[in-house]
């Protein structure tokens, strides 16, 4: 075997620019799956990990009604704080919110509004709620940037707000935008307007309610308390997942598209190389090599076209990876209407694991590709192959 890596080596680099085209495009396959990959891992990381810091913590416990995708189903989504919850609360590891339809009047018009209460003084997520203890004549309330962006709203801005109580009595104030936070989380800034919860349970005549909790600590024992069951992280972050899978079969196809070009050309170069080495291939049978061997050998140097290729990739692919991690790649569109945590500029996470997996399924693809042709060469006779014909 020693002596076949030797041979398949020395045929490839004799074969001079037709080896160098061949590496080039399967580099470029091993660079651009890599990087696609990683794109994807690091889209997963980041998604996941901006949606605990600013919206779900390690988990959530939901009111039994709640349904974020019913708007029916808050008005009555709310039930009075369990006893259970009140010492995390203390502590700053829960934090309760509560959640109620409104419409506020920027400029005159009337927009459809998410009012949500949370806790000033909580600091379990990034959501900059201490600012709503801003002393001011009016609610204070903070926004996100794409709420900003679509109310024409600013700090220091003021409008009035409408809900409806618990009551059924339609009620109406004015609140003064105290602050506006950039966040990738769309489903606390897309029409969200947060105030003091105290406050919100006052005007909604609810004292002591929420309509949901998220959580520091996921305890494996946590389990459905009163009117509200639990929704762990791996749940809230279904989505996300779903998202990230399609995305992964959607790719598999550019991959195979890649992988075939980069195949035919090398499954073309075997052809040739049988074709026009008939005479070489004669030569060593007739010292000794079985057919099995001359197999075994063609089958080495169409494989060694993914280790060359390999060693070429990191050439150019790892200062590319690396420039990559760190300035990202800009999506070219607003990510804030796909209605899930897509950061503008998504950071690739490159593992050893990606890299591993991504050469050996090259490199066993390569093998196969290259074993195909060189099964002819069994069926050469030795004396015909020694004179340049084929039987």
């Amino acid at each position: 075997m020693k002596i076949a890596f030797k041979l398949a080596f020395r045929n490839l680099i004799g074969a001079g620019l037709r080896t160098w085209l061949n590496v080039i495009v399967l580099s470029f396959s091993f660079v651009v799956i890599i990087w696609m990959k990683g794109i994807l891992v690091g889209w997963d990381h980041q998604a996941k990990n901006d949606m605990e810091q600013w919206e779900i913590g390690k988990g959530q416990f939901w009111h039994n009604q709640y349904d974020p995708y019913d708007g029916f189903t808050i008005t009555d989504s709310h039930a009075p704080i369990p006893s259970e919850f009140k010492p995390e609360i203390e502590k700053g590891e829960m934090v309760p919110m509560l959640f109620a339809q409104g419409t506020i009047y920027p400029q005159g018009r009337m927009q459809p509004a998410m009012i949500k209460g949370i806790p000033a003084s909580q600091t379990l997520l990034k959501i900059p709620t201490h600012k709503l203890d801003s002393v001011t004549d009016a609610i204070p309330a903070i926004i996100g940037e794409v709420m900003a962006r679509s109310s024409h709203l600013e700090k220091g801005s003021r409008i009035v707000l409408r809900w409806r109580d618990s009551k059924g009595t339609f009620d109406a104030t004015e609140i003064e935008i105290v602050d506006i936070f950039s966040t990738t989380v769309p489903t606390i800034d897309v029409a969200q307007v947060w105030i003091n919860l105290e406050t919100m349970q006052e005007k909604l005549l609810l004292p002591e309610q929420a309509t949901l909790f998220s959580f520091a600590n996921p305890e494996e024992n946590r389990s459905e308390v009163g009117d509200f069951r639990l929704k762990t992280k791996k749940d809230l972050t279904a989505e996300i997942d779903a998202m990230i899978e399609t995305k992964n079969k959607g790719q598999s196809v550019f991959y195979i598209i890649l992988l075939l070009l980069a195949m035919l050309a090398i499954f073309d170069t075997q052809i040739l190389s049988i074709f026009r080495r008939q005479k070489e291939i004669g030569t060593y049978v007739a010292l000794g090599y079985t057919r099995q061997q001359v197999v075994t050998l063609f089958t080495v140097e169409g494989a060694m076209h993914a280790v060359l290729a390999a060693a070429l990739a990191a050439v150019y692919g790892v200062p590319f990876f690396i420039w990559q991690a760190r300035v990202g790649f800009t999506v070219p569109m607003d990510t804030s209407e796909f209605g899930m945590a897509i950061a503008p500029t998504m950071y690739p996470i490159y593992s050893m694991g990606l890299i591993l997996s991504t050469t050996i399924i090259v490199l066993l693809t390569t093998s196969v590709v290259s074993y195909w042709p060189a099964r002819r060469i069994a069926k050469m006779n030795p004396t015909e192959a020694l004179r340049g014909k084929i039987q």
